[in-house]
């Protein structure tokens, strides 16, 4: 049996094309307070415990957004729905922030945070801790408050494509 220490490390891209064929359902993360309004599209998002209502959110340490989700303290995790996706693209890119917001309409949640009317859950959050790890930034984020959309069906990637699927909600 190989222990860890004897194992060879595994290359970058290897990683990457084995994470491609995991399928995660798309986000676009919003914040908004003294730093600035910002956002980024993310699939590293997940459930952390329900006791308190907890998510991680990760983001990479040298984005340009990433100092103004630390300094505002708050962030709004929107889960994207399939008409969602030239937002997810414009999210994604380097687009200017202005140009993200104008693309879509937002409400403001509790804690400041801009939600996205028409998505699928907006988690409105505060980031209670950030823990860093590689290239990333860990955001372990208190939900505040939950809203659920009308809309019946979700976006995921996978395979490096985008592509929509069933809520479970609806089953």
């Amino acid at each position: 049996m190989t222990t860890t220490a004897e194992a060879a490390p595994v290359a970058r891209e290897r990683y990457r094309d084995a994470m491609a064929t995991v399928a995660a359902a798309v986000n676009v993360v919003t914040t908004d307070g003294p730093a600035g309004r910002a956002g980024f599209t993310a699939t590293a998002v997940c459930s952390v415990t329900d006791a308190p209502p907890t998510l991680l959110v990760c983001v990479k340490r040298d984005s340009s957004v990433g100092e103004a989700f630390r300094a505002n303290g708050a962030l709004c995790v929107n889960t994207l729905a399939p008409g969602h996706v030239a937002l997810s693209n414009l999210f994604g890119g380097r687009t200017p922030a202005e140009e993200r917001f104008a693309a879509a309409t937002w409400s403001t949640g509790a804690s400041g945070a801009p939600m996205l009317e028409g998505a699928l859950a907006s988690f409105d959050c505060l980031i209670s801790r950030v823990v860093e790890v590689g290239t990333h930034a860990v955001l372990f984020c208190e939900v505040v408050g939950v809203r659920l959309g009308d809309t019946s069906e979700g976006l995921i990637y996978v395979g490096r494509r985008y592509d929509a699927v069933a809520a479970v909600r609806d089953r």
